[in-house]
C-alpha cells in the first residue's frame, strides 16, 4: 500500500469526512470514554470525532505519512504505524473496534484468520467490531469494475479506482490521481476478495456473533447481488 503516502495530501479532499459514518459508528460506542480502536484510521479523521465526544481513542496504520498527520492533528490521541495484521502487539482492550474502507481487503485469507482471533481477544464483552468493505458478491461477478470518478478541487483534481483481473483468489485494485492534466500518482495493488458468506464464517469460527449486515452507514438493507458495498457488525457476547 506504498501508494498511499503519496496520496496522504489528496486524502481529505477524495475521502472527506461524512457524518452519517460517524453517527453509525459512534452509536456502537455505548460506554462515554471508552476504548475505541480504528484498524486502517488514515489520517485519523474519525478517531478525532472520537476524541472531541470524550472517548479514549488509538488508531493504527501501515502508512507513515497518514499516521504522521494523525498524530499533528490529534495529538491526544494514540496512532501507531503498524500494519491492521498486527493488532495483537496492541496493548489493552476495546468497546469498539471498526474498519472502514475496504482496508481488510488487503489482508490474505490466512492473516485476516488470524487477525479476527485478536481482534477478538482485543475486543470487550458485548462490544462492537465493525468491518466495511466492498461487495463481492456482486463483485465476483464481473471480469472488471470501475468505480465512479471523483472530480474534486473545482475540477482540477480527478480520482480513478479501477478492479482488474477479478477473480476469486485475487483482484488487482488500479488507483490514478490526475491533477491539472498531470498524473500526480497511480499505482496498483492486490486486494483477496472474500463473500459475504465466507467473511461469516470466518467470524463465527473466531467467536464473533453476527449484530447486523447493511449496505451502507444509512442502515440500507443489504443486497447479496447488487449493492457496491457491505457493512458486517458484530459482537462478543
Amino acid at each position: 500500500m506504498s501508494f498511499y503516502s503519496d496520496f496522504a495530501s489528496y486524502y481529505e479532499l477524495v475521502f472527506p469526512l461524512r457524518g452519517e459514518v460517524y453517527s453509525f459508528l459512534r452509536k456502537h460506542a455505548v460506554r462515554s470514554e471508552g476504548a475505541v480502536l480504528d484498524a486502517g484510521c488514515g489520517p485519523g479523521h474519525y478517531c478525532g470525532m472520537f476524541l472531541r465526544d470524550g472517548f479514549r481513542v488509538t488508531g493504527i496504520d501501515v502508512d507513515r505519512m497518514m499516521i504522521e498527520a494523525a498524530r499533528a492533528a490529534y495529538p491526544q490521541g494514540v496512532f501507531q504505524c503498524i500494519d491492521v495484521a498486527e493488532i495483537g502487539s496492541l496493548q489493552g482492550s476495546f468497546q469498539l473496534i471498526y474498519s472502514i474502507g475496504n482496508v481488510i481487503a488487503h489482508l490474505p485469507y490466512e492473516m485476516l484468520e488470524a487477525f479476527l482471533v485478536d481482534g477478538y481477544a482485543a475486543l470487550d464483552t458485548a462490544g462492537f467490531w465493525i468491518v466495511q468493505v466492498v461487495n463481492w458478491d456482486y463483485l465476483l461477478t464481473l471480469k472488471e469494475y470501475m468505480f465512479p470518478v471523483k472530480t474534486i478541487a473545482d475540477g482540477t483534481v480527478t480520482f480513478y479506482r479501477r478492479y482488474s483481473q477479478i477473480s476469486h483468489e485475487s483482484v488487482t485494485f488500479e488507483v490514478e490521481l490526475i491533477e491539472e492534466g498531470i498524473t500526480v500518482f497511480s499505482d496498483q495493488s492486490q486486494l483477496y476478495p472474500l463473500t459475504s458468506d465466507t467473511l461469516l464464517r470466518l467470524h463465527q469460527g473466531a467467536g464473533f456473533s453476527l449484530a447486523g449486515v447493511f449496505a451502507g452507514f444509512d442502515k440500507s438493507g443489504y443486497i447479496k447481488d447488487l449493492d457496491s458495498g457491505l457493512i458486517m457488525v458484530f459482537t462478543k457476547l
